[in-house]
């Protein structure tokens, strides 16, 4: 699985909207690389935030 792979994952699996600190944390991944997959993800409308600095996995 890749990183993208693991972040959308990781989103997925929360039951709440997340800080991309905690998604790194849960993640087990570098912040920076968190940050870069969840841009990524941000472009394929895979994600969105529902409020400043949180994010959460689309419902697609």
């Amino acid at each position: 699985m890749n990183q993208k792979e693991t972040v959308l994952s990781v989103m997925k699996d929360a039951d709440r909207p997340l800080r991309s600190g905690e998604i790194a944390e849960l993640a087990g991944l570098d912040k920076k690389e968190v940050d870069k997959a969840m841009k990524e993800l941000q472009t394929e409308a895979l994600i969105f935030s529902p409020k400043r600095c949180f994010w959460q996995a689309s419902d697609s």
